[in-house]
């Protein structure tokens, strides 16, 4: 099993920036890869970006260029860098983990909300 804990959402203005933090614990040693995803009022849970054990990361389109997701494995932390933030990128946030059984975590999710 492994057990992630979102932090780092809050209330910023479209075009500044935030750093969401995903602390993972359990087996850890059996992640294959991680990823942030998001889910808006009335749409469906979307990828935003993922990282695998060997360092590969993919992400939506709607963010390439804006965000970056990075991972320290000294702190068992996966970080999303969010830059120049729009109203479209308010959801929340959720962490998941896929073990190499397969088997996906997810974690409680983090609320990011944009707005002037």
């Amino acid at each position: 099993q492994v057990q992630l804990v979102e932090s780092g959402g809050g209330l910023v203005q479209p075009g500044e920036s935030l750093r969401l933090s995903c602390a993972y614990s359990g087996s850890v040693f059996s992640i294959l890869a991680m990823g942030w995803y998001r889910q808006a009022p009335g749409k469906q849970r979307e990828l935003v970006a993922t990282i695998t054990s060997g360092g590969t990361t993919n992400y939506a389109d709607s963010v390439k260029g804006r965000f970056t997701i990075s991972r320290d494995n000294a702190k068992n932390t996966v970080y999303l860098q969010m830059n120049s933030l729009q109203p479209e990128d308010t959801a929340v946030y959720y962490c998941k983990t896929t073990l190499t059984s397969r088997r996906n975590y997810w974690g409680q999710g983090t609320q990011v909300t944009v707005s002037s």
